[in-house]
């Protein structure tokens, strides 16, 4: 059997009640989620507010409000970080769409694979929406969601991360991309 990395040993003794481990956990995932904030970030407009560095600094606050996470490897951790900053991407937009509600601003697209969609958007809370809905059906789908949208994984990585094939992978993300593409087309359609 293989010995556990050290993230994941750290995992462990901070939900053991080590307070140390997480100063001691940052500098080892700090960087990569910073990137990764980076990475997804730049593809939204010029003007966006909410910089890599904040949104990590958002992700950290909500780790330390984190007393029994259960985090069982690093994987755990990766899948967690992605889905809290999902959701500090939608509290943004929620916060953007109020404050900008009507100003014509265009969307900028989270990806390629999934043009007619911005987390600058309205759309942002409608995913969000479609996303929790899905998750009590398949949780394990969202999960690749949010690692390879918004985490910013590849899909290697994703599989990876999730036990699962890159085939597995690839269709679960294309089922994802097409349900929600067509969830988002009917909650548009006028009353």
């Amino acid at each position: 059997m293989q010995e556990p990395g050290e993230i994941t040993v750290l995992l462990h003794r901070w939900n053991g009640g080590d307070e140390g481990a997480l100063d001691q956990l940052v500098p080892h995932v700090y960087p990569h989620l910073h990137d990764l904030a980076e990475v997804y970030l730049r593809r939204e407009s010029s003007g966006h507010t909410l910089q890599p560095t904040a949104l990590v600094h958002e992700l950290y606050l909500k780790l330390l409000q984190q007393r029994k996470a259960g985090w069982q490897d690093r994987a755990h951790f990766y899948v967690f970080a992605a889905k809290m900053m999902r959701r500090i991407l939608t509290d943004h937009a929620r916060a953007v769409h109020a404050v900008k509600r009507g100003s014509g601003v265009a969307p900028v697209p989270l990806s390629n694979e999934i043009a007619w969609f911005s987390l600058t958007s309205a759309d942002a809370i409608d995913v969000n929406r479609a996303l929790d809905d899905l998750e009590t059906v398949d949780p394990r789908k969202v999960r690749l969601v949010e690692l390879r949208y918004f985490l910013g994984c590849t899909v290697p990585e994703s599989a990876s991360l999730l036990n699962i094939s890159v085939a597995t992978a690839e269709r679960d993300l294309l089922m994802v991309r097409n349900w929600l593409h067509s969830r988002l087309a009917v909650s548009r359609e006028p009353s």
